[in-house]
């Protein structure tokens, strides 16, 4: 008995032995800068959702829908964080399936302590990684909202934030960022042009063609200071998003940051220019599309772009998307309430294929474009952001026809006149005496 015991007792005291050098290892590869800067960076995407795209989109709805509108980035937030902890980040980020989905080995973040370090962020806490990207495929869900509003069931919604988390972002996030096959094929995409804004803009547009045409379609904001607000705090939030994706505190975070101030002011100053030739005037809101445009373009080439290649793409992006959602979106007849599609979709689409095209090596060693004489790049774009289209696309509108099938998708007519703020939750946004 004695011999059990003191073995036992050897075996509990060489595991934990092993256990504690193995954490002092991984500690000394921690590095306090780069962490400090995660933690930073992953705050600042949190108030891009909340309460930067929450403003935005609130700002930009009819008064009736505001808070309906503010209410569905909110729960979005709320359901990421929560699943992403449960199960979204094992299935992103841990292992591979068959290059589409990762392993279940970190479900509840199983076997991921204070000293973990993953495998993609070698100098930060895991935890801090988890976190971080958390943030991206919060926003993520939120922003195809904007195609959704003022005809959306909120019960509808939050079902869909499920599925669509699960059986698109997860996904898509595997192949392109946690090793699945759009990274095996050298897809470049830094902070999520692929990702987040292609992904989330093929899925506003399915959506807009599902649920159809509200019965007024005209674009009302009932509050642009509110619209203006909540680009700032976007336009601030980015910073995080885009340089943060450097994962360390370095030049090429430097880097990314710069790019990203310069296409965004850039695009905001093409899209001003753009009203001015059509309607003789610059607008408020033009400024705002421009810019949020410009920050979505640069998004997947903020650390692989000089800063020609940031004001080629922020100019580009301020003028393409412009012309869609002016031109062409009134002749299709397709209702994407706030542009989502016509921004974050086209937007990142074109910002995905520029980085093909624009990558220099002197920026990030990890991407080269067709100008630096990697000619294949293009198509490897190509094939990443048509991939995400058709995916995305496809499995979008199963999702929604189950959601129709089961506890319904639109409200009725009379609540849509009535306006969803009172008929969903019961408020009001403005209270006049």
């Amino acid at each position: 008995m004695i011999k059990y015991i003191l073995s036992g007792l050897i075996t509990f005291l060489v595991t934990n032995t092993a256990y504690a050098e193995e954490a002092a290892q991984a500690a000394l590869k921690i590095d306090t800068g780069d962490t400090a800067w995660l933690l930073v960076a992953s705050a600042l995407v949190v108030l891009m959702t909340v309460p930067g795209l929450a403003l935005f989109y609130g700002g930009l709805s009819k008064r009736k829908d505001a808070l309906n509108t503010m209410a569905m980035s909110v729960a979005a937030f709320c359901i990421v964080s929560v699943l992403w902890i449960l199960y979204g980040y094992t299935l992103s980020f841990s292992g591979d399936t068959l290059g589409f989905v990762g392993d279940t080995a970190k479900l509840f973040l199983a076997g991921v302590g204070v000293s973990s370090i993953s495998d993609a962020a070698k100098t930060i806490p895991e935890l801090v990684f988890i976190v971080f990207q958390l943030t991206f495929a919060a926003i993520t869900v939120a922003l195809v909202s904007g195609a959704y509003i003022e005809r959306m069931k909120f019960s509808a919604w939050l079902a869909f934030c499920v599925l669509w988390f699960t059986l698109v972002y997860i996904p898509v996030a595997h192949w392109v960022w946690g090793g699945g096959f759009c990274m095996k094929l050298g897809a470049l995409d830094f902070a999520g042009g692929t990702v987040v804004h292609i992904n989330a803009g093929i899925a506003a547009l399915v959506g807009a063609l599902y649920l159809g045409r509200r019965r007024d379609t005209a674009l009302k904001p009932h509050n642009l200071t509110l619209v203006v607000l909540g680009t700032g705090l976007l336009w601030f939030g980015w910073f995080g998003f885009n340089a943060g994706s450097a994962l360390a505190a370095n030049g090429l975070a430097g880097m990314a940051f710069l790019n990203t101030n310069t296409a965004a002011a850039a695009a905001a100053l093409a899209w001003m220019a753009m009203d001015w030739l059509f309607y003789k005037k610059c607008t408020v809101l033009g400024m705002a599309s421009g810019a949020v445009a410009g920050l979505v373009g640069i998004t997947p080439a903020a650390g692989f772009v000089n800063i020609t290649g940031a004001l080629i793409i922020g100019i580009l992006v301020g003028v393409i998307p412009f012309l869609v959602i002016a031109k062409i979106k009134p002749k299709l007849g397709y209702d994407d309430t706030l542009d989502a599609f016509g921004i974050h979709g086209v937007a990142g689409f074109m910002g995905a294929i520029l980085t093909g095209i624009l990558a220099d090596p002197a920026i990030n060693e990890a991407g080269k474009g067709v100008i630096y004489g990697n000619s294949g790049q293009f198509m490897i774009q190509l094939i990443a952001a048509g991939v995400t289209f058709v995916y995305s696309g496809v499995v979008t509108f199963v999702i929604l026809a189950i959601i129709k099938a089961t506890i319904g998708i639109r409200v009725e007519n009379e609540d849509e006149i009535k306006g969803l703020d009172e008929t969903q939750h019961g408020e009001t946004a403005y209270f006049f005496l």
